[in-house]
């Protein structure tokens, strides 16, 4: 007998497997040859090395953007500000590349810490008004999202654009400001190393430190853990730093890994992918890995899909929202929980 703490595993799982049977449905319908095509969206990812090089430079982003946000919805703050800040900390990094000269082993730790710490205290705003004045976090941090995009692109187009460059790009990066690769034959960068500590010292803070007790405590209720002697405002301005400067660090470390020159002319979407990321994660940091790369697998394999086959890669949308719907779906598979409650409560 599955014992309930095991339910949400079920039920994670269960979503996964309806996502992908409606794309199958749907794939099977449109396609001219649908074995060959969910083969390919399936295996494709696993058949080169330097595919799986790109499912796992692909989850590099995911996985900080998901820490983060996994962080700030523990403490029930539905902040979706990783977004602009993602963004705008690559073209803070992006400055310091470009113009500062360092060693190489000490330039981009610099430019990467820059834009932790400016990711940190921009996302200690939308923190503080709530903490302060129960200002709606949402919608704080989406408003921030749209500021800190047309300030970054503002500096972008006035301050960074190559003039010599025939596209809206920065100047080139120094060369000592980018981080290593460390597995030839792929794009997958020193910045792999770096989430995956963050994400073990993260799930540390959570679950082994009186601050992350109270993080979770707040998250669970708020007026609770107030009578419990617990600051509560001092917690959820913690967890937007915190947050802040994984996100920070993301935008920073994806600009630096990737690319030779910043050249997003747009948010790059990995902010608000972070929240699908969570929420198939449940908040944990350590299930953020299995999470991130399942989403950069299936991603990789409809960008296949649509290069090798006869189906468009917009399928990956469907599976996605489907995703979203499910989980987002308090009463989904309630039924079965109540069911093992009263097996568990009568064998008690």
């Amino acid at each position: 007998m599955f014992k309930v703490k095991y339910f949400e595993i079920i039920r994670t799982t269960a979503v996964i497997l309806i996502a992908l049977a409606i794309a199958f449905l749907i794939i099977s319908l449109v396609s001219d040859h649908p074995v060959k095509t969910i083969g390919i969206f399936l295996l494709e990812p696993l058949n080169s090395k330097a595919h799986i090089g790109n499912v796992i430079e692909m989850a590099i982003p995911l996985m900080f953007t998901g820490l983060a946000v996994s962080l700030l919805f523990r403490a029930n703050m539905f902040n979706l500000g990783a977004e602009g800040i993602f963004y705008f900390s690559g073209v803070v990094t992006s400055v310091l590349a470009i113009h500062l000269t360092l060693s190489g082993s000490l330039h981009p730790v610099v430019a990467i810490l820059a834009g932790s710490i400016v990711g940190a205290l921009l996302s200690a705003i939308p923190g503080i008004l709530k903490a302060k004045w129960n200002a709606n976090e949402l919608v704080t941090s989406l408003m921030f999202n749209n500021i800190l995009f047309g300030i970054g692109l503002y500096l972008l187009n006035y301050h960074l654009r190559d003039a010599k460059a025939f596209a809206n790009v920065s100047y080139k990066f120094e060369k000592t400001a980018q981080l290593s690769k460390i597995f030839q034959g792929t794009r997958i960068h020193t910045g792999l190393i770096i989430v995956l500590v963050l994400i073990v010292a993260a799930h540390l803070f959570l679950y082994k430190t009186k601050w992350g007790y109270e993080l979770r405590m707040t998250g669970v209720n708020r007026e609770f853990a107030r009578y419990s002697g617990m600051k509560t405002a001092k917690v959820i301005i913690l967890v937007h730093l915190i947050a802040g400067f994984i996100a920070g660090m993301g935008g920073s470390v994806e600009v630096l890994g990737m690319y030779n020159r910043f050249q997003w002319t747009s948010l790059p979407g990995y902010g608000l992918d972070g929240a699908l990321v969570a929420m198939l994660a449940k908040n944990n940091p350590l299930s953020v890995i299995a999470s991130a790369l399942f989403l950069a697998y299936i991603r990789i394999g409809a960008d296949l899909m649509a290069r090798l086959s006869d189906v468009p890669s917009e399928m990956i949308s469907i599976i996605q929202a489907v995703i979203i719907l499910l989980i987002s779906a308090e009463q989904f598979l309630k039924f079965w929980k109540n069911r093992m409650l009263l097996k568990e409560a009568k064998n008690a």
